[in-house]
This record gives C-alpha cells, sequence and structure tokens, in this order.
C-alpha cells in the first residue's frame, strides 16, 4: 500500500497532528511519503523522522495547495491520502477528491486494514456512534489529532525538491493580509492537559479558578459555549461540535454537564477528570475518574495540591 501525506506547518514548524500521519501509515503497513510546502528547513526536519519527502516551495493558501496535492497525487497514484483534520485540510480534501474522482473520509479516529481493504472509524451524530466505512478505491482522510502518536525520530529519509507549475486560473482567492487577535494563539489541538469550564462555575469570577488549575498544571484554558457566551472567555477556547476538536492527555472537565454537543469534541482525550455536583451528569459517562460535587470548592484545593506536589 502506497500512502501520500500532506504534513501541514505553521511557516515555522510542522503541525504536531499531521506528524501523527507518519504513525498512522506504518500502522496500515503502507510505504509513506510526506508532501510539504514552503519551508525546506521543516521538510529536513520530517525527513528526519524516517519518511522521505517531497517538498515544493509554493505558498500555502487553500487554491494553491489544493493545485500542488491534486498534481502530485496524479503523479504517485497513492492507496491513500492523508491528512491532519485542520480546518485547512477540511477545505482542501474534498476538493482533491472531487478533482480527480476519489473517494473522501473525514475525522477519522482509527485505520484498520482487512484482506486488503481499509476501514475508517469515524464518529458520526455528534459522537454518540462510531461507524465504519469502506471506500472503493483510493482515499482522501483526514485523521483527528490525538489518534495517533507522534513519531519517534529515525535516519534520514532524504528530500526531493519539486517544481509544481501552478496555473494563475486555479488561483480563485487571493489572501491581501491577515489580521491576527491575540486570541488565536490559543493551540486546543495540540495541548497535552485541558482543564476546561461550563455553565456550573456560576460566574466569571468562579471560572477564573479553571485558568489557574491550568496554569498550574502547565495546560490549556477550555470552555463550553455557555461560559463563552456568558463572556467569562474568548471564543478562542470553545472545545464542541462548534469549537475544537481536542484529544489531550489530561481533560480536566469542571461544571460541564456533558451535553453531546461538549463531549464529541473531547471524547477523545486519553484520560477525562469530570467534576460536577449532578451525580447524573451524563459527562460521568465518558469519565475515567467522576468527583461528585461543587467545582469551586474542589478546584481550589485541587490546586493547592498540584502547587504542593510541584514544589517537591
Amino acid at each position: 500500500m502506497k500512502a501520500l501525506l500532506f504534513i501541514e506547518t505553521d511557516g515555522e514548524k510542522a503541525l504536531g497532528g499531521s506528524l501523527e500521519l507518519i504513525s498512522a501509515a506504518k500502522a496500515l503497513d503502507a510505504e509513506g511519503t510526506a508532501i510539504i510546502a514552503g519551508n525546506r528547513d521543516i521538510a529536513d526536519t520530517v525527513a528526519d523522522l524516517g519518511i522521505p519527502v517531497i517538498f515544493t516551495n509554493t505558498a500555502a493558501d487553500c487554491d494553491t495547495l489544493t493545485e500542488v496535492l491534486s498534481q502530485i497525487v496524479r503523479e504517485q497514484n497513492p492507496d491513500i491520502i492523508l491528512l491532519a483534520n485542520t480546518t485547512l485540510a477540511k477545505d482542501i480534501a474534498p476538493r482533491i477528491a472531487g478533482r480527480i474522482g476519489l473517494g473522501c473520509v473525514s475525522d477519522v479516529i482509527g485505520m484498520s486494514k482487512t484482506d486488503d481493504k481499509v476501514i475508517y472509524t469515524r464518529p458520526a451524530y455528534g459522537g454518540t456512534v462510531l461507524e465504519q466505512i469502506e471506500v472503493d478505491g483510493t482515499a482522501v482522510v483526514t485523521v483527528r489529532n490525538g489518534s495517533y502518536q507522534k513519531p519517534e525520530a529515525a535516519s534520514n529519509a532524504g528530500v526531493t525538491e519539486k517544481e509544481v507549475e501552478i496555473p494563475a486560473s486555479v488561483v480563485k482567492t487571493k489572501i491581501i493580509n491577515i489580521v491576527k487577535e491575540i486570541s488565536e494563539s490559543v493551540n486546543l489541538e495540540e495541548a497535552e492537559v485541558i482543564v476546561s469550564g461550563g455553565r456550573g462555575m456560576g460566574n466569571a469570577e468562579n471560572f477564573k479558578l479553571v485558568k489557574e488549575l491550568a496554569r498550574v498544571l502547565g495546560g490549556v484554558v477550555g470552555a463550553t459555549r455557555p461560559a463563552i457566551e456568558d463572556g467569562w472567555i474568548s471564543r478562542a477556547h470553545q472545545v464542541g461540535q462548534s469549537g475544537k476538536i481536542v484529544s489531550p492527555k489530561l481533560y480536566i472537565a469542571c461544571g460541564i454537564s456533558g451535553a453531546t454537543q461538549h463531549t464529541s469534541g473531547m471524547s477523545g482525550s486519553n484520560y477525562i477528570v469530570a467534576i460536577n455536583k449532578d451525580e447524573d451528569a451524563p459527562i460521568f459517562e465518558i469519565a475515567n475518574l467522576a468527583i461528585v460535587g461543587n467545582a469551586t470548592e474542589i478546584l481550589p484545593i485541587m490546586i493547592e495540591e498540584m502547587k504542593r506536589v510541584k514544589s517537591e
């Protein structure tokens, strides 16, 4: 099996979710080749992970990348094309599939091979069920961050530079300027520890406890939509269907009931701690550790205990 992996970057480094694709290809016993656009240094770094890299010095906008990947897919004729399930990839993947006439599966959390057929597992209906999909022929697949481990360093597999001609007609959108808010620096997708707060925190003052615990643990603050709509924190911190899909090593849910809209965005976490005063809260159904009690009383104790442990 031959796999092409699009390694997405932020201009300075490869995104963690993209690097996980190397492990995903290995899990399928696939012969993988990575594609990187724009930064040669990143290409060399990825090649050090033991996968050959095709590097092209082109722009990283959606129209250009769609054309670049489409051309390389036609040349390489792979059995599977893997992308991390990012905002950019969600735009690119279906466009490649439609342009070449391939199958497309999004938000995959697992892949298995049976009789030379790949079965893709993805959450459906807000994460309440898992569906398994089989695609005839080549498939373009986006993989949810955290579904696979990041690869370890290996011998350098080499970088091949490739010139790709981009017809002016394929670039429909021109980016004139980018304005970034400070809040955009929040990186929930790659965080290993997330402490999230919901409506059960009561008010903005109590929500500061969530921020403090995240700080002590070296984690990132998450939130449900009610907490954001009440103005306790910016929308960049939202986890769930209308926010970010996350899969940290540790997820602490504070005052969160466990509505499907939220849990569908964090159910892939390795270990979930839930704090809620309602012992029948749905969040407890997916929690590894359930703490029944008022989060505003429990969090100060946790914060002090974590500070004590870290000081030892």
